[in-house]
């Protein structure tokens, strides 16, 4: 198997033809094209995602494909696939609440990204206990140096300052925070269908390191 390289025109065009046949009917009779110009691609390029993403951080990283299957059951949308390419990169045996990456491709856009999604209790206890000291505000002012660069970091969670600290607490912005992630959205899926797909990708990533490192300091 040769290396990955970049993803053909055809990948992107089924997601969109997906997006408008999403049906199992439909994508029974596609299941095979899905499985060779989607699905085996996706897997050579989360390998070699793997690979470069050590060579960026020093840390050796397993990739994630995501199923196209959807789960519907608590699901007001019954749609049973979903249209788009899901991939999550995370350090190998790392615990639950180190930093991911995401790579995420649909037929209209492409979205990076880079942190900690959602704490599991344990995780966000730290985190708090953290964010009341000092490394709270070296994590507002990185929400602020990430935003004036045109990355996108969510809103915190909370409208209040949970229980157990002051309302008025310096660091008030980092402790409504329930994760901490920041995103870059690229509206043309030309960028996935150009060679160096994994080199060009990485030097996006790098501009979402400072999330990287604030949680793996």
């Amino acid at each position: 198997m040769r290396d990955f390289d970049h993803f053909s025109p055809e990948a992107v065009a089924f997601l969109s033809d997906l997006r408008q046949n999403n049906n199992r009917e439909w994508f029974t009779a596609y299941k095979s094209y899905y499985e060779e110009t989607v699905k085996k691609p996706a897997g050579h390029f989360g390998k070699v995602m793997s690979r470069a993403l050590e060579t960026l951080t020093g840390t050796a990283h397993d990739h994630k494909l995501y199923r196209i299957y959807r789960d519907v059951r608590f699901s007001k949308d019954k749609t049973p696939y979903n249209a788009h390419i899901h991939l999550s990169f995370a350090s190998s045996g790392a615990p639950a609440k180190a930093p991911m990456w995401f790579f995420g491709l649909d037929s209209e856009r492409l979205t990076l990204g880079c942190g900690i999604f959602q704490f599991d209790k344990p995780g966000l206890e730290l985190f708090r206990s953290e964010m009341a000291g000092p490394r709270g505000a070296t994590l507002m002012a990185l929400a602020a140096r990430l935003r004036a660069k045109a990355i996108r970091v969510p809103d915190p969670a909370l409208k209040r300052v949970p229980a157990g600290f002051d309302k008025d607490h310096p660091h008030a912005e980092a402790l409504r925070h329930k994760g901490f992630s920041g995103w870059k959205d690229i509206a043309d899926t030309d960028f996935v269908v150009r060679p160096d797909l994994a080199a060009r990708t990485i030097a996006e990533f790098s501009e979402l390191m400072p999330i990287y490192r604030f949680f793996t300091r």
